[in-house]
């Protein structure tokens, strides 16, 4: 159960707003719009903000969408991971790969998924960084030296550390108000 009811699945108002999230999203509103439209002016910002880091930002949508369902894991948000996971793959991702998410220690990838190259060394520096800025705040030297060195130019850099503080922001969201699945 929400910890907060939710705006009503069929809510006209504020006009722009509802309308702005519903074509963002192809007609509906999910249950996290339904709670972020509690504050209309927080549901703006948040739907202009979340749009341009979905589709604005020059990163993979494949390690964009990794880093959120790692974030996902390791904040126990369900709804962000039922959401990314599939989006993930459609990124590029593979069923392998969102099982290993949900199974493995992230911290230290198990030797067995090292061994079968379920990740390659981009993909390996995204799940370290993620894993590094949600679960410590602080990130190694080694760790950003490792995404510095597996992304193309400093631009992705900033844009997978963006990435990955938005989806913290999303997930405590979410979990802190218990939003559920649709």
């Amino acid at each position: 159960m929400p910890r907060i009811p939710y705006q009503p699945a069929d809510l006209a108002e504020p006009a722009a707003i509802v309308d702005a999230i519903r074509t963002r999203r192809g007609g509906g509103l999910l249950n996290l719009d339904r709670m972020l439209l509690q504050s209309p002016a927080f549901a703006r910002g948040w739907n202009a903000f979340l749009g341009e880091v979905r589709t604005g930002l020059s990163l993979s949508p494949k390690l964009r969408e990794l880093a959120m369902c790692v974030v996902a894991v390791i904040n126990g948000a369900d709804y962000e991971f039922m959401h990314h996971a599939p989006e993930f793959i459609k990124a590029g991702g593979n069923a392998k790969q969102v099982e290993a998410l949900k199974q493995d220690d992230l911290e230290h990838l198990s030797e067995q998924v090292v061994k079968d190259r379920i990740f390659d060394a981009e993909e390996l520096a995204t799940i370290a960084l993620t894993f590094e800025m949600t679960s410590h705040v602080q990130v190694s030297d080694e760790t950003f030296a490792a995404v510095r060195a597996a992304l193309p130019d400093d631009q992705h850099v900033v844009e997978l550390v963006g990435v990955i503080a938005t989806y913290n922001m999303v997930s405590r969201f979410l979990v802190a108000l218990g939003v559920e699945p649709e």
